[in-house]
């Protein structure tokens, strides 16, 4: 655990941030071996193969929180010195003054007293700030960038890969939910479905059951007993 009330926000879009983060990583290995770059003053970050320079991936920027070892704490970007008062950040603000939480309306929030405040533990929370921006902004994916001396930012990334569909996301899901542990994993089809613009229908009364669709074909997710994920049922559209 890393910030413990920013929690629950992130897992309940980790289903959707997880498709995402694959399709941006996917995007990025198709350089081969690359370095990313990020220029504060353009707002972008770029992805760049080191074969051949003129391969890159560009994609727009949003600074959302450092975080940092030092002063073991986060800092939001609508606070940060090379940040936007009005940017992208602030709608975490605004979230955060609607339902009464201090760790989205604080500009800096200090790590948890027992926090290790390693690589490891700052990577963790990244991810966390990140899933947390994906859910209250609906911008995707997100990066977590080492900045130097242990810091890390948080970007969310208007990227020039194909929106989220209901095809690409049957393929990819049974490799992601091996190494996925959901809190909930009905209200994260939910949210999988409501992010990625998706229209969902519950299959039965008992919530056993969720069947989402597009244009690209349909899915039904199937709930054991426990709430798990037990299946994926797909009927997918002919591909054109």
């Amino acid at each position: 655990m890393t910030f413990a009330a920013l929690q629950p926000l992130a897992d309940r879009a980790a289903l959707f941030t997880a498709l995402r983060q694959d399709a941006l990583s996917a995007a990025a290995d198709a350089l081969g071996e690359h370095r990313w770059d990020a220029d504060m003053a353009a707002g972008t970050l770029t992805f760049t193969a080191n074969a051949d320079p003129s391969r890159q991936l560009v994609t727009r920027a949003h600074l959302i929180a450092t975080i940092a070892p030092g002063p073991r704490s986060m800092l939001w970007a609508w606070a940060h010195p090379q940040g936007d008062a009005q940017g992208v950040a602030a709608q975490l603000r605004s979230y955060g003054a609607e339902h009464g939480m201090v760790e989205l309306t604080s500009a800096e929030v200090p790590f948890p007293a027992d926090a290790a405040a390693d690589d490891e533990w700052i990577a963790r929370a990244a991810h966390t700030v990140g899933g947390v921006a994906v859910e209250l902004t609906g911008r995707s994916p997100y990066y977590s960038a080492p900045v130097g001396g242990g810091t890390r930012a948080v970007f969310l990334l208007d990227a020039p890969i194909a929106p989220l569909s209901v095809a690409a996301a049957v393929i990819a899901l049974p490799r992601l939910l091996a190494g996925l542990a959901l809190s909930d994993a009905r209200t994260a089809v939910w949210d999988l479905a409501r992010l990625a613009g998706w229209t969902l229908t519950w299959t039965d009364e008992a919530f056993s059951g969720a069947t989402v669709v597009d244009q690209t074909g349909s899915a039904t997710f199937r709930f054991d007993d426990q709430a798990r994920i037990a299946g994926i049922e797909s009927s997918l559209a002919p591909q054109g």
